[in-house]
């Protein structure tokens, strides 16, 4: 069952220690990595959220895992969580520490998606144009093809969104016709 503020509270702490260690990179890749074995492996995942095995059947497991391609304070970490019983929570720690960290680090994740791939000059122009206008110089952009918006592209950037597409267009359109914007109302 999700539970944001256990992964926030959770991802906090990891934020905190690694910062007062000096080794926040180091553990921000220990998260990135984990997040990867997570995604690509099912039975990770499962061990993760299983009841069945104990707990320190899991830490050895894990161990095995993780052993020497982690940070020690990643290491610890995930050991604490399944001392807890919070290793099923871990997911959405890694997301919960991945996007505290980005704040941290006044990161700001941009997804820009378009009707066909675009290439990385574009990307460039759209990045600067982004700086220009707005407070954020620091950008993640994430770029997704989705062929449904015809043409143009959707710009999302924290709390504001640009629809700029031709679905978008075509929508606005029928709307007009549903409400006989164009015919002259006798009554």
């Amino acid at each position: 069952m999700p539970n944001p503020r256990l992964a926030s509270r959770y991802a906090k702490s990891l934020i905190d220690l690694a910062l007062e260690k000096g080794e926040l990179e180091k553990v921000f890749a220990d998260m990135q990595w984990l997040q990867q074995v997570i995604r690509g492996s099912r039975d990770f995942a499962n061990l993760l959220r299983s009841p069945i095995i104990k707990g320190d059947k899991k830490d050895k497991i894990v161990e095995a895992i993780i052993g020497g391609r982690v940070t020690n304070i990643t290491s610890l970490f995930m050991q604490l969580l399944i001392r807890k019983g919070r290793e099923s929570n871990l997911p959405e720690i890694i997301t919960a520490f991945i996007s505290q960290y980005k704040v941290y680090k006044n990161i700001h994740p941009v997804k820009l998606t378009t009707a066909s791939p675009i290439n990385e000059n574009l990307k460039e122009a759209i990045i600067d144009q982004i700086k220009k206008t707005s407070d954020m110089q620091n950008i993640e952009l994430e770029s997704v093809v989705n062929k449904d918006l015809i043409g143009g592209f959707v710009l999302e950037a924290g709390d504001k969104l640009i629809d700029a597409s031709i679905a978008y267009d075509l929508k606005q359109i029928a709307r007009q016709f549903e409400n006989n914007d164009f015919v002259y109302k006798i009554r």
